[in-house]
């Protein structure tokens, strides 16, 4: 009975703690230092929320660029419902998924070389990711440049704009955000 009073006293605090305080701090911290991505980094326009610079989007017109297949549970890019489809590389169910993607991007893309960028055909693990690699958003210039009438060379010009690289080129890779993107080839600026 003398250990198990310290020890109960001892739970109860580094739970008020680790389970009150300490959230609550980072809450408050986050809010006054980074407000926008405490918030989810969204986007208003017209006042309603469009989308968010971190969170993936269905992009399935011809005049958007589209970023990797989301696999999240009961609708694409669902983000309460982040996660992969535990597939293995082995199942067959997989196979036939990236066969079926491979052929509707080729149809939708028929000037696009026919390797099709392995990003624009495989899920991510959490299914939202909001950006692809600079060669998968070259690979669509062309669909995008013919359905919005615009040259390629424009297009490739807001692709280099969108890319967001590291800050140290060993940590991580350029990626293109598409909501910034798509949004500049609507001729909108980010908010």
């Amino acid at each position: 009975m003398a250990q198990l009073r310290p020890a109960l006293l001892l739970f109860i605090l580094l739970t008020l703690i680790t389970g009150g305080l300490y959230p609550l701090l980072t809450t408050a911290l986050g809010q006054w230092w980074f407000p926008e991505q405490a918030n989810g980094s969204l986007i208003r326009i017209d006042n309603a929320v469009r989308g968010s610079l971190l969170i993936g989007q269905n992009f399935s017109s011809a005049r958007y660029f589209q970023g990797r297949p989301s696999a999240t549970a009961d609708a694409p890019y669902n983000p309460l419902a982040s996660g992969g489809s535990n597939l293995a590389a082995s199942n067959p169910a997989l196979d036939e998924a990236i066969k079926a993607r491979i052929a509707a991007l080729r149809a939708a893309n028929p000037q696009a070389t026919p390797a099709v960028p392995v990003e624009l055909v495989t899920a991510s693990a959490s299914g939202l990711d909001n950006g692809i690699s600079p060669d998968a958003a070259r690979w669509q210039i062309p669909r995008v440049a013919k359905a919005r009438n615009l040259p390629e060379e424009e297009v490739a010009r807001l692709v280099t704009e969108a890319t967001q690289t590291p800050l140290v080129d060993f940590i991580g890779q350029p990626v293109v955000n598409l909501m910034q993107l798509n949004l500049a080839l609507d001729g909108r600026t980010m908010p």
